[in-house]
C-alpha cells in the first residue's frame, strides 16, 4: 500500500474513533415530538447530519445461552416455554453462585476446557441474563445451519473443535489459529458472544460507521461512500467492507475473505456476509447477519442478535492479548513436557 494510501486509512481510523467517543444525547438529532396527548409510535433518532443513529457501547452477554442452532427439543418453537424459562434463570443462578464460590476458593483444572491450557477459571465468565430464544439463527425456520453436504459439515465441526479443544497437537505458533496468537477471531465471529468480553462500541462520522470490538481489540471502519469493494487480490480478515442505509437500516456488503486462514463454519474464500443494524429502542440495536457460501452452504442463512446497552459500560476495555502472551509460551512448552513423558 502506498504510504499515501495508509495515512490516508490511518487518518479515517483516528477520526472516526477520536470524533465520535460515545455521543452524549446532546450531539444527536432529537427525535420528532409527540402532542402530550396522542400516543404515537417510538421514532428513531438522527446524527446531526442526518444518518439514523446507532450509535452506542453494547454488550450481547444476554445471548450468550441462546444455542447457535435450534436444538431437537425446541423443532418448531422460537420460544421456550414459561416453564422452560424459569428452568433457565434457576440454571442461570446456580452457575452464578458457583461463580461466586469459585473465586472465594479456587479449584484446580475447572475452567471451560478441563484445565486444557487455554481456558479461563469459571469466575472470570460472563452470564447475562436468561433469554427466551431457541437459537441464534432465525433462518431458515428450523433454526439449523443448512450446510451442502456432509463434507461441509464435517469442515465446519473441525473448525469449531479446532478452537475449543484443549487437546489438539501443537507442534508450534503456526498449528495454533489466529485466536490463541491473539491475531483475530475472524469475522463473522466476532460479533458473537463467547466466554467473556462481549462488548462493541459502534461510532459514527459523516460518511464512515467504525466498530470496536472488545474481545481481541479487532477495529472496523466501514465506508458509506457507494464506493466499489477492493480487488479480489486484497483479502483482509475480516474482509472488505462497504455500507449504506436502506431507511433506518445500515446494511453492510462483506466480500474478499481470506481465502486459508480464517474459516467460518466451513466457508472458506467464497463466503459472502450481509449484515443489517438497525436501532429498535432506545437501549437495542437489532443486529442480523446473513451468510452465503455455495461450496458450504446450500442456501444463505442468517442469525439475529440483540445489540444492548449496559449503564455499567462506560468504555470499551482494554483487552491487552498480545502483550506478553505467555499462553502460548507456556501452551507450547507444556507440549514438549507431555512429549517427552510417553
Amino acid at each position: 500500500m502506498k504510504a499515501r494510501s495508509f495515512a490516508l486509512l490511518c487518518g479515517v481510523i483516528v477520526a472516526v474513533f477520536a470524533a465520535a467517543s460515545e455521543p452524549t444525547a446532546g450531539q444527536r438529532a432529537p427525535a420528532a415530538k409527540a402532542s402530550p396527548n396522542a400516543k404515537t409510535a417510538w421514532v428513531a433518532p438522527r446524527m446531526p447530519w442526518g444518518d439514523p443513529d446507532i450509535a452506542g457501547i453494547f454488550t450481547t452477554d444476554d445471548e450468550l445461552g441462546v444455542p447457535f442452532e435450534r436444538p431437537e427439543q425446541f423443532a418448531g418453537r422460537e420460544l421456550v416455554t414459561d416453564e422452560e424459562f424459569a428452568q433457565r434463570a434457576t440454571q442461570l443462578q446456580r452457575q452464578n453462585d458457583a461463580d461466586s464460590e469459585e473465586f472465594i476458593v479456587p479449584r484446580a483444572g475447572n475452567g471451560p476446557e478441563g484445565g486444557g491450557g487455554t481456558g479461563p477459571p469459571s469466575h472470570w465468565l460472563e452470564r447475562g441474563k436468561p433469554s427466551r430464544r431457541t437459537s441464534v439463527v432465525v433462518d431458515p425456520a428450523d433454526g439449523k445451519i443448512p450446510y451442502l453436504n456432509d463434507a461441509a459439515r464435517q469442515r465446519s465441526a473441525n473448525a469449531v473443535n479446532a478452537r475449543t479443544s484443549g487437546r489438539r497437537p501443537f507442534e508450534g505458533p503456526e498449528a495454533m489459529d489466529l485466536y490463541d496468537r491473539c491475531i483475530t477471531r475472524g469475522f463473522p465471529h466476532v460479533m458473537f458472544p463467547t466466554i467473556y468480553n462481549n462488548a462493541s462500541q459502534v461510532v459514527q462520522v459523516p460518511g464512515y460507521v467504525g466498530i470496536r470490538y472488545e474481545m481481541i481489540h479487532d477495529v472496523r471502519v466501514i465506508p458509506l461512500d457507494g464506493s466499489p469493494h477492493v480487488s479480489p487480490k486484497i483479502r483482509p480478515y475480516f474482509g472488505d467492507s462497504r455500507g449504506h442505509w436502506d431507511g433506518d437500516t445500515l446494511v453492510v456488503d462483506v466480500t474478499n475473505f481470506p481465502l486459508n486462514t480464517v474459516n467460518y463454519r466451513g466457508a472458506g474464500g467464497q463466503l459472502h456476509v450481509t449484515e443489517r443494524f438497525r436501532r429498535i429502542d432506545p437501549t437495542t440495536v437489532r443486529y442480523e447477519v446473513t451468510v452465503e457460501d455455495p461450496t458450504t452452504f446450500s442456501r444463505p442463512w442468517t442469525a439475529r442478535l440483540s445489540l444492548k446497552t449496559d449503564r455499567r459500560l462506560a468504555q470499551v476495555p482494554e483487552y491487552a492479548c498480545h502483550e506478553g502472551n505467555y499462553a502460548m509460551t507456556n501452551i507450547l512448552t507444556g507440549a514438549r513436557v507431555e512429549e517427552r513423558k510417553r
